[in-house]
């Protein structure tokens, strides 16, 4: 029941949003922040991350049995009981809160807009293509509540880390849902490549992404990072160029995807590492 379980919330990609949270630790921190606020910050998006993806599994369950390539889901197939994601959900949200509850008490009033997020992310697909938008925005509380958990107040810097990391996500999970382009046409499920077309992601993707780039050389200029900070910048220009570069030439969305994946998730471990050396003031 444990290996199904981890295997269905996809507990590795906590990768994604893990990086991106401890450099706004480091952000909030002005490039040190404790190791018990790192802790909690681990914690905090370990739970978000859980309880997301066993509110995505939950909803989308039926969804998922009719799309040959979610189909073997656990809980799509009945595999994994309801039961089991809707008390991920729970736990997942009362860890988040308490490891909220140790950092400030704004990050605790600010918890039910991230919560808000992770129910109504599901259903966004539904009824509107800016469902990728949603997905982003929840990974982009991550470093937003990191920064505002150790600092005890919003900046400018970490609103512009949130909407980095918004625009990040949103950009692969385009190039994501090109896997599933005909059989959301078929069920009237809402993408940007299943509204307007799979051509769209010749181009959107990397734009978001030179968006992103954008954002982040802003971040680094009002944390006043140290020159190590260019070596993030200079790690998505070149995923920037990789992507471009795939999208291009890669005609089969499933390698697509597992290049894209990779290099995601490689640049954010770089990211961190710049970030880690660059030392925000």
């Amino acid at each position: 029941m444990i290996k199904l379980f981890l295997r269905d919330i996809r507990i590795e990609h906590t990768l994604f949003a893990l990086p991106f949270a401890y450099v706004g630790a480091l952000l909030g921190a002005g490039g040190h922040p404790t190791w018990w606020q790192l802790v909690w910050v681990t914690l905090a998006v370990l739970g978000a991350r859980t309880a997301a993806m066993a509110a995505n599994r939950v909803l989308d369950r039926k969804i998922d049995a009719k799309n040959p390539r979610t189909a073997q889901r656990a809980t799509a197939t009945g595999a994994l009981p309801t039961r089991v994601m809707v008390g991920a959900i729970v736990v997942g949200l009362g860890l988040t809160l308490l490891a909220a509850a140790q950092l400030n008490r704004l990050c605790v009033i600010l918890l039910p807009l991230a919560a808000a997020g992770i129910v109504i992310y599901p259903l966004c697909k539904r009824f509107t293509w800016g469902t990728h938008f949603v997905l982003g925005m929840i990974d982009g509380f991550a470093p937003l509540g990191a920064a505002i958990g150790v600092s005890g107040h919003v900046t400018l810097a970490s609103v512009l880390l949130f909407v980095a990391v918004t625009v990040w996500v949103a950009g692969f999970d385009i190039i994501y849902a090109l896997m599933d382009y005909d059989i959301d046409r078929d069920q009237g499920i809402h993408s940007i490549p299943a509204i307007f077309g799979a051509a769209i992601t010749q181009w959107l993707p990397v734009a978001l992404h030179i968006f992103m780039l954008v954002c982040l050389a802003l971040v680094g200029w009002l944390a006043h990072a140290h020159p190590p900070y260019l070596l993030g910048m200079m790690a998505a220009l070149a995923l920037i160029v990789y992507e471009a570069r795939c999208i291009r030439e890669q005609a089969n969305v499933f390698s697509l995807n597992d290049k894209i994946f990779m290099a995601n998730m490689s640049f954010s471990v770089v990211f961190l590492g710049a970030s880690l050396f660059g030392r925000f003031s």
